[in-house]
């Protein structure tokens, strides 16, 4: 691989992190440069009896365009759920089972809180492990995965190690993760088996308090480990800068940082995707999910979704489908390379290639973002009805593509 992947940030505030009564969840995803991010939703569904589960809840996904899993999603509960990639003692399986992506929607899909998608995942990984290819190409690329986990009243950090895994609750504040291990002494809950595992490994004599960062580390990181550390600190330290009045744009703010790497730029990795969601502690208040759709979040601009009776897909940003021809599809895959791209996403790659674009876009791009953020703003505050901005993700697409045309 000519370039280490650098890859993911993930963000929450709590109260009283936050300036108002809400949780504050954010996520960079950082990727291959090419790979294109769509954005789609999937209504509740009820399946017939017998099935693996017999209800799935409500969705909306941001994922890279060839999986079936995301980066990235929320839930009709306001549940938030992100991943980050990570490396541990324990190998990497390049065989297929479920990818930290899969996992991501499957705790949205069938988990009603954070705790409750932990749940789900812990026991998917027990089942079926983790493993599998990361990336559309032959060229392997795997990885291990930690999650944060956001609902209206707490956020968990789990952390994972082939199936074996620990979680940390996180009830007021902020915290991130990015691609390393975190939790270290902190433990609220963790695999039963995780101390013997690590004791009959030789990687804890057993003695004294058992750190998961500490045992489960590798010996010698990756390089793209290694140049986390710094992005992790860049955040930390964003986060803190704004301790006690982190809002949602704030956090689009943090997530617009190119200084400390959060906002990725380089020649094989950029961040191809972005989510910011307010999460009210009142339960009467709609959740907010703000995502971008198109790459590099400080030239994008963040677009709301509500979940409503009437959820839908927005076919401008859903990438074009290629059934069982698809090179992911068929054996052996990836091998060759389709066209995903959507029509926001081909409308926002030209509207930045293009003699005009400067400060001018920029400067118009924040300004219809700005514009969505006042009707939010009026909404949560009891100026609007909140059913009245159920095609509110719909129209400011609808409004940006027209803008760059």
């Amino acid at each position: 691989m000519a370039e280490p992947p650098r890859s993911c940030d993930c963000f929450v505030s709590l109260p009283p992190g936050s300036k108002e009564d809400y949780v504050i969840f954010g996520k960079n995803s950082d990727r291959p440069r090419d790979e294109v991010q769509e954005l789609v939703c999937y209504p509740a569904s009820s399946h017939a009896p017998g099935s693996t589960v017999e209800h799935t809840h409500a969705v909306v996904l941001s994922r890279p365009a060839w999986l079936w899993g995301a980066e990235m999603g929320a839930n009709e509960h306001g549940v938030c759920i992100g991943n980050e990639a990570v490396w541990t003692k324990e190998p990497v399986d390049p065989e297929e089972a479920l990818l930290g992506m899969d996992l991501v929607r499957l705790g949205l899909e069938r988990g009603d809180s954070a705790w409750a998608a932990l749940n789900v995942i812990t026991d998917l990984l027990e089942q079926h492990g983790q493993g599998g290819a990361c990336r559309e190409t032959a060229e392997p690329f795997n990885y291990h995965n930690t999650f944060l986990l956001v609902d209206r009243q707490e956020a968990w950090v789990l952390e994972t190690a082939g199936k074996l895994w620990a979680a940390q609750k996180v009830t007021e504040g902020v915290k991130n993760i990015s691609n390393q291990l975190t939790i270290g002494t902190e433990i609220c809950v963790e695999h039963p088996e995780l101390c013997a595992v690590a004791q009959a490994q030789g990687w804890w004599s057993g003695e004294g308090d058992f750190s998961f960062s500490a045992v489960f580390s590798p010996d010698n990181p990756p390089a793209r480990m290694e140049m986390a550390k710094q992005r992790y600190m860049g955040g930390t330290a964003l986060l803190q800068q704004h301790n006690g009045s982190v809002t949602a744009e704030v956090m689009m703010s943090i997530l617009r940082d190119k200084a400390s790497g959060i906002c990725m730029d380089s020649e094989g990795f950029c961040t191809t995707g972005s989510m910011v969601s307010i999460l009210p502690r009142n339960p009467d208040m709609p959740c907010v999910h703000f995502f971008t759709a198109t790459p590099d979040p400080s030239r994008s601009v963040f677009k709301p979704f509500i979940f409503s009776e009437s959820v839908r897909s927005v076919n401008m940003v859903m990438s074009p489908q290629y059934g069982p021809e698809d090179p992911v599809r068929t054996q052996p895959r990836f091998q060759h390379q389709v066209d995903r791209k959507h029509e926001l996403y081909k409308a926002h790659q030209t509207a930045l290639t293009s003699p005009d674009a400067g400060v001018s876009l920029q400067e118009t791009m924040r300004y219809l973002e700005s514009q969505c953020l006042e009707e939010i703003e009026a909404m949560l505050s009891g100026e609007i009805q909140g059913q009245e901005l159920g095609d509110l993700f719909f129209d400011c697409v609808d409004a940006e593509i027209k803008f760059y045309q």
